[in-house]
């Protein structure tokens, strides 16, 4: 009976100090667990296939993975800001995210178009290798915090076409006078064979094809294309690829506003960037091949490839376009220094592996 007494006393005395002690910790929980809830504006159309789904998924998946502590409200282009004022919005903090990509804001930093697409440079497989394993995410990092943003790699299109056209393209001579929308190092390496190339939004391609504002334009795949009519306005599908080999889309955060968050959603953010990135290659991987059908097949289209002495030109034209940019803006050249050397040091196994493959494939599958 005393020793049930004893635990009677003692089970009261534990508990009403337990009940004493558990209302500091609970209400620390909880302020540690308020909801956060941020707005991320974009380049693209609300809810515009891949690109603005992509921007959708990255947002899910940081709420998903926070367990509902981050919220992330996303806005198409033009419902807070311009298709092109992403990059300014975020660093001034009118919104936490963005995405979009890095080669729009070479008026920003010119430094910026390397972690999107250079032409003739790496394929989306050893982009990530050189963002994820080669240094460069540090440079990105280093390079955009000057601007008050932490960058993220949050898809990639894969390879893209190089554009719709009007005309057929014959000879370097057809290319001359064009007007092409074709953004980033691609669009300086047209102009210098002779081409005017403009950075056009890309809700505004179909009008400005079908006005003749434009002779031809670049927007991404067969995917995005069909989703954009671009078929109903230019005949001939030009598949050389030298334009964007791969084409990285870039999440960013405001620097203040991911300073401020705990190291816990910090993780969550960067793993849903990761996770994100791999979605949209993955997705836009059969996505074109079905799109491509479509037009093949379904609208005629009519698929082409440079001729060799207007890739020639383009190749020459990218290498002089590189070497001014790197010669002239210390930045570029630290990136451009990095991303040759990893391409230079996985290219002999791409080679050997996937290049060698697919030739093989091709030789004896037809």
């Amino acid at each position: 009976m005393q020793r049930r007494l004893f635990l009677k006393n003692s089970l009261k005395t534990l508990g009403a100090g337990a009940a004493a002690g558990a209302a500091a910790p609970f209400i620390s929980t909880a302020s540690a667990q308020e909801t956060i809830t941020w707005d991320m504006v974009t380049s693209w159309p609300k809810n515009f296939p891949a690109l603005g789904t992509g921007a959708n998924d990255f947002a899910a998946r940081i709420e998903r993975l926070s367990g509902g502590r981050m919220k992330i409200r996303v806005h198409g282009a033009g419902e807070l800001v311009p298709a092109m004022e992403v990059f300014d919005a975020v660093a001034e903090g009118t919104a936490e995210m963005g995405h979009s990509a890095s080669y729009y804001w070479r008026g920003k930093t010119l430094a910026s178009q390397f972690f999107t697409a250079v032409p003739f440079g790496m394929t989306t497989t050893e982009t990530n290798a050189w963002l994820y394993n080669g240094g460069g995410q540090e440079l990105w990092d280093e390079l955009y915090a000057k601007h008050n943003l932490k960058p993220f790699p949050v898809g990639n299109t894969g390879t893209q076409m190089a554009g719709w056209f009007k005309k057929e393209i014959n000879s370097l001579e057809d290319m001359q006078g064009l007007k092409l929308r074709l953004p980033g190092l691609a669009g300086e390496a047209m102009n210098g064979i002779g081409v005017t190339t403009v950075n056009t939004p890309g809700s505004e391609i179909f009008t400005s094809l079908q006005t003749g504002v434009l002779d031809a334009a670049d927007w991404v795949g067969p995917y995005n294309d069909l989703a954009f009519g671009l078929h109903q306005v230019a005949k001939y599908y030009y598949t050389s690829a030298w334009n964007e080999p791969s084409a990285t889309l870039e999440g960013t955060v405001n620097l203040d506003a991911w300073n401020a968050l705990p190291d816990e959603l910090k993780a969550v953010v960067s793993e849903a960037a990761m996770a994100s990135n791999l979605a949209m290659i993955s997705e836009f991987a059969v996505r074109n091949a079905e799109a491509l059908d479509t037009l093949v097949n379904e609208h005629g289209v009519e698929l082409r490839t440079f001729p060799d002495e207007v890739l020639e030109a383009l190749y020459a034209s990218s290498q002089e376009v590189l070497e001014k940019q790197v010669e002239t803006d210390e930045e570029s050249r630290k990136v451009y220094d990095s991303y040759t050397a990893f391409q230079q040091k996985v290219r002999r196994f791409t080679d050997v592996g996937e290049f060698a493959y697919l030739k093989t494939r091709e030789k004896v599958s037809g």
